[in-house]
C-alpha cells in the first residue's frame, strides 16, 4: 500500500480545509525543548515529519501525547543528548535539534541528517555559525559531536538567505548569553511562525520577517499554548490540482497572505482565483503560458517547493513555460517520470523547459521526493487512463490524506 491509483480525466469540485504547515510544526517542535514545562501544539499536521520529530524527542526524555490535531509536549525530564539514528537520517530537519539541545543541553551527538534528495543542503553554514557562539565540534565520518559551556552571543553574516540556518541560529540564541545578530536571515513565514512561538513564551526576538533578525538572549522560557498556521505548499499543491483538472474547489484556511508569489502565477495562466480571509477560491483550469520565466526564490519570491506542481500544470496546460531553479540544483527529479507520461522537457543546467502542445497519459510513475511526488499525483488527475504514482511515504512526510483531501474536491484517487 506504497502507492497511489489516480482515475483521470475528471474536473473537480468541492471543499478541503488545508492541514497546518509541515515547515512551521518542525522547528516549533523542536523549539519546546528550550522550555522547561509542558506545551500544547495546536493545530500540528498529523505527517511522517512530525512523528519523526516526535520520536526524536521522545528518545530524549520528552513526554509525547497527541489527541487529535493538539500535542501536548512535556520536556521536564530531558536528560539524553544522543538521537536514533534511524529518525534523524531520515528527516533533514533533525538538524534543527542541534540548536536546541546545545541550548538546553550544552551536548549533542547525531548522525548526520537525511531527507528528501532535492540537492546537497550541506549542514557546513550551520556549524560555522555554531562555532561563532561558543560551540566546539567534533567531526566524524557518519557522526558529529558538538559541545558549548555556555552559547554566548554573535553577529553572522551569512553567505547567503538560508532558512535551516536561520532557525538554528534563532534557536541557538534564545537562551544565549548577550545579543545575536542574524543577516540575511530568511523571511519565511515559517521562520516568523517561530519567532511568534518564542515571543510568546517570554524571547526577546526582533525583525521577525525582515532580513535582519536581533535576538536577545534571556535567561528562561515559559511554557505556552501555541497554533500552527495552516499550510502554505499544501493550499498551493491543491490549487494546482485545479489548475490542471479545471473545476472549482475552496481551500479552507489556505493562508493567501503568504502566497502572492502563487497566486499571482496561477492568474496569469488563466486562473479565475478568489481570496479572502476565510481560504482560497478556485476556479478554472490553466490556459495561458505564463508570460515570462517561472524563477524560484527565498520568499517572498515564488517557493521551490511548488516548482514541481507548476511543472506538472504547464505540461497539462498544453501551452508550455520556462523554470529556472535558483534554490536547490537537484529539483528537477520530476522530469523523467513526466517524460514517461508523454511530456516534452528539457533540461540544461538549473533551467526547464516545457515544451507546448503536449498531451499526457496515465502510467505507472516513481515519487522521488516529497513535492515532486505531490506533483506527479496532480499531474495524473488531468492525464488520460488510470496511473499509479509509487512510493507514497515521501508524499506522506508533507501531506496529512492527500487521498482524502483529492477525494474531497473530487479527485478519483485511491491507496493503491
Amino acid at each position: 500500500m506504497d502507492a497511489v491509483r489516480i482515475y483521470g480525466g475528471n474536473c473537480l469540485s468541492g471543499q478541503t480545509k488545508i492541514q497546518g504547515s509541515k515547515n512551521a510544526s518542525l522547528p516549533i517542535l523542536a523549539a519546546t525543548l528550550l522550555i522547561d514545562g509542558t506545551c500544547e501544539i495546536v493545530n500540528c499536521p498529523d505527517i511522517s515529519d512530525v512523528y519523526h520529530m516526535l520520536r526524536l524527542l521522545e528518545s530524549l526524555g520528552c513526554r509525547v501525547c497527541r489527541k487529535a490535531d493538539v500535542i501536548r509536549i512535556d520536556t521536564c525530564r530531558v536528560a539524553e543528548c544522543d538521537m536514533p539514528a534511524d529518525s534523524v537520517g531520515v528527516m533533514r530537519s533533525s538538524i534543527m535539534l542541534l540548536g536546541a539541545l546545545l541550548a538546553r543541553m550544552g551536548e549533542v551527538a547525531m548522525e548526520y541528517p537525511g531527507g528528501c534528495v532535492i540537492g546537497k543542503r550541506p549542514i557546513d553554514l550551520h556549524l560555522c555559525a555554531l562555532r561563532r557562539m561558543g560551540v566546539e565540534i567534533m567531526e566524524g565520518p557518519e557522526e558529529f559531536c558538538a559541545r558549548a559551556c555556555r552559547l554566548h552571543g554573535a553577529v553572522h553574516e551569512l553567505p547567503f538567505v538560508s532558512v535551516g540556518v536561520t532557525e538554528n541560529l534563532i534557536l541557538a540564541a534564545v537562551l544565549a548569553e548577550g545579543e545575536t545578530v542574524i543577516h540575511p536571515a530568511a523571511r519565511e513565514p515559517e521562520i516568523q511562525a517561530l519567532c511568534e512561538f518564542l515571543v510568546s513564551a517570554g524571547g526577546k526576538i526582533n525583525g521577525a520577517g525582515t532580513d535582519r533578525l536581533v535576538i536577545e538572549g534571556v535567561k528562561k522560557l515559559c511554557p505556552v499554548r501555541f497554533r500552527v498556521p495552516a499550510d502554505r505548499i499544501v493550499a498551493g499543491t491543491y490549487l494546482t490540482a485545479c489548475m490542471c483538472a479545471g473545476g472549482r474547489v475552496f481551500l479552507e484556511d489556505a493562508p493567501c497572505c503568504q502566497m502572492e508569489s502563487v497566486i499571482a502565477c496561477a492568474e496569469n495562466m488563466g486562473v479565475h482565483l478568489r481570496p479572502s480571509p476565510e481560504g482560497l477560491l478556485v476556479e478554472g483550469r490553466a490556459c495561458r503560458r505564463l508570460g515570462e520565466n517561472l524563477v524560484t526564490a527565498v520568499y517572498p519570491g515564488f517557493p521551490t517547493d511548488l516548482q514541481s506542481p507548476f511543472m506538472a500544470v504547464m505540461a497539462l496546460s498544453g501551452q508550455g513555460g520556462q523554470i529556472e531553479e535558483t534554490v536547490f540544483e537537484n529539483r528537477f527529479r520530476i522530469v523523467p517520470e513526466l517524460v514517461k507520461m508523454g511530456a516534452d522537457i528539457r533540461v540544461k543546467g538549473n533551467c526547464a523547459c516545457v515544451c507546448a502542445g503536449t498531451r499526457l497519459c496515465n502510467t505507472i510513475v516513481e515519487a522521488k521526493e516529497l513535492r515532486g511526488g505531490a506533483a506527479l499525483i496532480v499531474a495524473a488527475l488531468a492525464a488520460e487512463g488510470t496511473g499509479i504514482v509509487t512510493n507514497r511515504h515521501y508524499i506522506d512526510r508533507g501531506y496529512e490524506d492527500i487521498t482524502r483531501s483529492l477525494r474531497e474536491l473530487g479527485a478519483d484517487v485511491e491507496l493503491a
